[in-house]
């Protein structure tokens, strides 16, 4: 009885009341409209349906057999959309998103919880890899983040390209070095991320790394040690480049891109939460700007 395409919610909320109530004008002080109004929302509704959901008269309210049957179909279709309006969506990035001027992250979620005030967002950093098992899973809604491959019952929407630059901080000793030669470099100490393995080091030069990490803040702090040089994502080091903190080493032979994409798994793209966020990351990325080495 609910498949007729010219039915809305608010006729639904309006039967709702006055059977619950048992009355138009009980209804009108909780829906706050004139009896009127739930009149012509009641007419309208039975008009459409073909049959009348209640009798009013000297004999007091009551619902019709089929107004009783159809009760019970719009109690279950409000009780599941008032789930939906108060549910949880779990988004997962890689750390570091928030200074990467290619997407505004936190413009996405705003306007993700305007137009959902009541949905739970959470969330949370992860690797690749935990994205990834994380989606398959169902433990995480979405994920943004860069991956070597596609993965079987995985939609994958490409987003930007994240510029990564090989760096070394004022205390290593090239930092001030006016020749920088490519295979002395490579033999440098180099920090890596415990998700990259020996043929990711390889296509970058190096054919392993003298220390690991599970952050980006923590690469950071290990190549402002002095002791290591590695990589950073350009969004990420700015900051400490014009506090000339941080060199780029060598950008045409070192450097690399990483290709963000937005993950969910394949037949949850149409959910209302993860089609509505998929089209305001669209909606939000934009082109990198320059910067000037």
């Amino acid at each position: 009885m609910l498949n007729d395409g010219n039915l809305n919610i608010r006729q639904l909320q309006v039967f709702e009341a006055v059977a619950r109530l048992e009355s138009y004008s009980r209804a009108q002080q909780e829906l706050g409209i004139s009896v009127s109004a739930i009149s012509n929302a009641m007419s309208q509704l039975e008009g459409q349906l073909g049959f009348s959901l209640c009798q009013r008269g000297r004999g007091g309210f009551a619902l019709t057999e089929k107004g009783q049957q159809f009760l019970q179909q719009a109690i279950r279709v409000l009780s599941e959309l008032n789930e939906l309006e108060r549910g949880t969506i779990c988004i997962s990035t890689l750390d570091s998103i928030e200074t990467e001027t290619a997407l505004s992250l936190p413009v996405v979620l705003r306007s993700f919880s305007d137009k959902f005030p009541h949905v739970h967002i959470k969330l949370i950093i992860r690797t690749p890899a935990e994205q990834l098992n994380g989606v398959l899973n169902n433990h995480i809604d979405l994920a943004i983040g860069s991956y070597n491959s596609q993965v079987h019952n995985i939609i994958s929407e490409p987003l930007y390209r994240e510029q990564h630059w090989l760096y070394c901080s004022d205390l290593h000793p090239m930092f001030f070095s006016r020749q920088l030669d490519k295979d002395h470099i490579s033999q440098c100490p180099l920090v890596t991320r415990s998700y990259w393995n020996t043929s990711d080091l390889r296509r970058r030069g190096f054919s392993k790394g003298s220390a690991t990490v599970e952050t980006v803040d923590a690469q950071l702090l290990l190549i402002l040690s002095g002791k290591y040089i590695g990589y950073l994502p350009e969004h990420y080091a700015w900051p400490w480049i014009k506090e000339n903190r941080l060199r780029v080493l060598l950008p045409n032979e070192f450097g690399f891109q990483s290709p963000f994409s937005a993950i969910c798994k394949r037949g949850r793209s149409n959910e209302p939460y993860l089609k509505e966020f998929r089209n305001l990351l669209k909606k939000n990325t934009v082109a990198r700007p320059k910067w000037n080495y």
